[in-house]
């Protein structure tokens, strides 16, 4: 290991925000176990970035403490695991239902009724290939899982293409941050307000979400 062993992220000289040094903490100490529930909560709670814990995930494994494949495998069953939490959201809440559930909680579940329609009718338009491109894009990751189990998708068909569509995200960035490690002098300066930066905009993006619900948008 390098003079940049474990805890190296976590004490970086600015690094004071708490959300960034936990998750560096959770990468660090926790291991795949770690990178797994961080992927897990990060469908469940999107304020929580994939874009920060598979980077931080492979610059940790370019050092040596952990195996590329290896992160890449926990990331992608942790993402699964949290998709799979949406898929059967749908399937057992169905669409009449769900749609009364974002009416009521639409503010802070920033989901609104005309959207579980809108991406129900995109899921039923394009099919399977939906899921396998819709874990792809940041904005769509979580939501194109609840469609799925509304349409009622088989759970082995959905299974593989969000499987498909989870590890090559997760292998993108994770070989960035793997890339990147060769590189720390010159990106350990801006390493911190750029994870930081990815924090806010998310934390700002549900902020607005939850500031600008209307009830009377979602009829």
């Amino acid at each position: 290991m390098n003079s940049h062993g474990a805890g190296g992220l976590s004490r970086q000289p600015e690094a004071e925000d708490r959300v960034f040094e936990w998750i560096a903490d959770m990468v660090e100490g926790g291991g795949y176990a770690g990178i797994a529930l961080l992927m897990l909560l990060e469908n469940v709670f999107p304020p929580i970035p994939s874009e920060l814990i598979m980077p931080l995930a492979g610059f940790v494994a370019a050092r040596g403490d952990l195996s590329l494949p290896l992160v890449v495998l926990a990331g992608t069953v942790g993402s699964v695991a949290g998709a799979l939490f949406w898929y059967y959201a749908g399937r057992w809440l169905g669409s009449e239902r769900l749609k009364r559930l974002a009416a009521r909680h639409g503010r802070w579940l920033t989901v609104a009724p005309a959207q579980v329609d809108e991406a129900t009718g995109w899921f039923r338009r394009h099919s399977a290939a939906s899921v396998l491109i819709g874990r792809l894009i940041p904005a769509v990751r979580t939501l194109i899982s609840v469609p799925a189990g509304i349409a009622g998708m088989g759970l082995v068909r959905f299974l593989v293409y969000s499987t498909l569509g989870t590890a090559l995200w997760s292998l993108v960035l994770a070989g960035a941050g793997y890339l990147l490690e060769g590189q720390y002098d010159k990106v350990s300066g801006w390493m911190d307000p750029v994870a930081k930066l990815v924090i806010a905009a998310f934390a700002g993006w549900y902020a607005y979400r939850v500031a600008t619900f209307r009830p009377q948008e979602q009829n």
